[in-house]
């Protein structure tokens, strides 16, 4: 069996992916022990890891990260991601790798699973691959490699083909690394040089390319093609794939009898302290369309809707997806990875509207892929869900692209293919890479 080191920051969107590839690990008899942050103690411990703390200055309780970074109040667009990017991801890697190092000396380790916003194993990379364990870095969100065939990561801009498009993207690529990033790059410069001794080599946000292998939970349908991929990268599929759910339906869920269409709206379970982004205008926009609009407020009160509701509304706290999306004809979305790949095991088809952290991303490459309209905001008009809904139940494209890239999703590994990587790294302790592969 492999001993294995999962590193995370401390935020929500972060950790709960690797609590599954904690949990899956656990179960089939490997060492697992999970860097992260003290909040997170507990969910680490239940899936059979054991739990290391990160240090005070790694640290943060993700839940009001306003309060956590309270210079971050007020900061939009670049300014804003720029300061996300430095504050809360790259500024505790010394700590972070610190952290990183003091696990890998207290007992030996085969492989060190790491997503890629975990800045502390910058450092780690760099060292020869004789003196350390494997670095496995997990695609918990959508795929940042560099490559001529696609623009900067971040930006949220689909491929374009041709001499064009990669013209564009060179440009693009300019763009970001010297002025969008450009002084959030010298600080990583400068963080590296003060770990290593040595230089920085490329762009900050490419580090997840010096990895000994990448585990992408996507499939390849949902990611951009590009003629370099690198042969270590593995395609998984998504950590959606999760174990059925129990629990009491609500009273009204026999209304989705297939009699009209079912419009499932939904903010995730983080980012939906504000209704205006997305579920508000939702409901207001298809309140006087003939479809039933089923609403999940991700755990909050769903008397903190706003109120009265129109007649074709039906909401709940928590909704069962495993049981909801088979029933489902337009998923709404503001774009979190996870859900997505959720609407596309079950070939729905989707209405995205997300621009910030990875969102960006996301919904890009939804409106790429085919799976549905992206509508490129975080805070779309009523009007504007109505005429992408009206749009997607019209056309039978949408709901075939997404069951396309359901058919790869079903056909896909999971966390059996992670654990043949891991495995594979446990047995030959040293330099090397398994092939590429889907599935």
């Amino acid at each position: 069996m492999s001993a294995v080191l999962l590193c995370s920051t401390p935020v929500y969107g972060h950790v709960t992916p690797l609590l599954a590839v904690a949990r899956h690990l656990s179960e089939n008899g490997h060492r697992v022990r999970f860097l992260s942050g003290a909040k997170y103690r507990d969910a680490i411990e239940a899936t059979g890891a054991e739990f290391l703390q990160l240090p005070a200055d790694a640290d943060y309780d993700d839940s009001d990260m306003d309060a956590a970074f309270p210079e971050r109040v007020g900061l939009k667009g670049p300014a804003g991601i720029r300061y996300d990017i430095s504050a809360i991801f790259l500024r505790p890697a010394l700590s972070q790798l610190a952290a990183v190092e003091a696990a890998l000396s207290a007992e030996p380790t085969d492989a060190v699973l790491v997503e890629p916003m975990f800045m502390g194993t910058l450092g780690l990379i760099r060292v020869e691959r004789e003196a350390r364990p494997a670095v496995i870095s997990l695609g918990i969100i959508p795929l940042g490699l560099s490559s001529p065939d696609t623009a900067p990561y971040g930006l949220g801009i689909a491929p374009m083909r041709g001499p064009v498009g990669r013209l564009r993207n060179s440009m693009l690529r300019f763009l970001a690394q010297n002025v969008i990033f450009g002084g959030v790059q010298k600080e990583a410069e400068q963080l590296i040089l003060e770990a290593t001794g040595e230089p920085l080599q490329g762009f900050f946000m490419n580090g997840q390319e010096s990895a000994d292998a990448i585990v992408q939970f996507s499939v390849p349908g949902f990611e951009y093609p590009r003629a370099n991929l690198p042969s270590h990268v593995r395609f998984v599929g998504p950590l959606s794939r999760t174990v059925p759910s129990s629990g009491e339906l609500p009273e009204w869920w026999g209304e989705l009898d297939g009699s009209k269409p079912m419009v499932h709206v939904s903010q995730g379970t983080v980012a939906n302290r504000d209704y205006s982004q997305l579920i508000a205008p939702a409901i207001a926009g298809l309140a006087g369309e003939d479809v039933l609009v089923v609403v999940s407020t991700g755990g909050r009160p769903v008397e903190t809707l706003p109120s009265p509701l129109p007649a074709n509304v039906r909401v709940a706290s928590y909704l069962p997806h495993d049981k909801l999306l088979p029933l489902t004809d337009v998923f709404v979305s503001n774009g979190g990875y996870g859900g997505v790949h959720y609407a596309l095991e079950h070939g729905v088809p989707l209405v995205v509207a997300g621009k910030t952290e990875d969102k960006a991303e996301v919904t890009a490459r939804v409106g790429w892929s085919g799976a549905g309209v992206n509508l490129a905001t975080n805070a779309p008009k009523p009007e504007q869900v109505r005429r992408a809904v009206r749009r997607v139940l019209a056309n039978d494209r949408f709901r075939a692209a997404s069951a396309r890239i359901g058919a790869e999703i079903a056909a896909s590994s999971g966390l059996r293919g992670l654990e043949e990587v891991v495995v594979h790294f446990s047995a030959i302790g040293a330099a090397s890479s398994p092939e590429v592969r889907s599935g």
